[in-house]
């Protein structure tokens, strides 16, 4: 009995055999459908859609290059948690050493004293410039994360005179609080502004719009990040402002500073609700801040493709 219900089995698998592999080969496309990458769209969530080819990067001078490769994984970006953003994080009120949230860039992509990032930031940062050098670009990062008392040395010296703006010193060549204001913010951030304290947020290469428009590898490094930093997560944060790129208040172009999306939308969502004007205090023309209204001008003012 046993021998017959052997046999028994085996011809039903037999038979059964042309059916599962017709089943197999039916969903077997080898020009099918590739793994999903996502692009981060929101603080909140990603949309999803199927991974495309990177596109075709010049190559190196003098350097024959193969055919970039498609980013190092499809894996989604690190998308942060939705639970509240403590205050001390929307104004660069912590020691970033001692901070989980935040690691050390690694050395080979430092370009100066600014060592620390988010952690996700950073992460995303360094598979983008492993990935650029791979086709002969170089990314390093000149500037990251700048704390509330950092911003407010950079923002008195400049209200004080003590830093030149355009060659004069502000204090007597624009005595007017506001207009002295405006004119520091064209380019340089109120202390508990500044989307530096949110270590999401990294100058890359320079900080002079000449190096970008001007030199040949400035000019290749900037169309390479056009062309690729959203792939890993990262937008101009300051385009050109005007009407054909929709954004029309906040600071001059900065071809220079690239801001990581998944944690930095899910910050500047928060941004408004726990940080009013009465927080905006403790430095040299703080008061100019409501009448300026710079939360909503400089804060929010960044270009389109940044926000939600």
């Amino acid at each position: 009995m046993k021998i017959g219900r052997s046999l028994a089995f085996t011809a039903l698998t037999f038979m059964a055999l042309p059916a599962m592999l017709a089943g197999c080969s039916a969903n077997a496309d080898p020009d099918g459908p590739k793994a999903d990458i996502v692009t981060p769209a929101s603080a909140d969530a990603a949309a999803a859609g199927p991974q495309e080819t990177a596109p075709a990067q010049p190559p190196a001078d003098g350097l024959a290059v193969e055919p970039p490769a498609p980013p190092a994984s499809a894996e989604e970006p690190a998308q942060p948690a939705t639970s509240h953003v403590a205050l001390k994080y929307l104004i660069g009120d912590i020691d970033p050493a001692s901070d989980p949230m935040f690691t050390r860039i690694p050395d080979k992509y430092l370009g100066g004293s600014r060592v620390w990032g988010h952690k996700d930031a950073v992460e995303a940062f360094v598979r983008m410039a492993e990935d650029a050098a791979s086709n002969g670009y170089k990314l390093k990062i000149v500037s990251a994360f700048r704390s509330f008392n950092d911003q407010k040395k950079i923002w008195e010296d400049k209200w004080t005179g003590r830093t030149l703006v355009g060659g004069k010193k502000l204090n007597a060549s624009v005595p007017d609080p506001k207009a002295r204001a405006l004119k520091i913010l064209e380019f340089s951030s109120m202390p508990g502004t500044s989307r530096h304290h949110w270590g999401t947020d990294f100058d890359i290469n320079a900080l002079d719009n000449n190096y970008f428009n001007n030199t040949r590898e400035g000019k290749r490094i900037y169309d390479w990040l056009v062309q690729h930093a959203s792939t890993y997560g990262f937008c101009q944060t300051y385009t050109k402002k005007g009407d054909e790129t929709g954004r029309t208040t906040g600071y001059e172009e900065e071809k220079w500073h690239w801001s990581y999306r998944p944690v930095a939308d899910w910050y500047l969502k928060q941004y408004p609700i726990d940080v009013g004007y009465e927080r905006l205090t403790g430095f040299e023309g703080a008061t100019t801040a409501k009448d300026i209204d710079v939360i909503a001008n400089y804060v929010q003012g960044i270009d389109p493709e940044c926000k939600q």
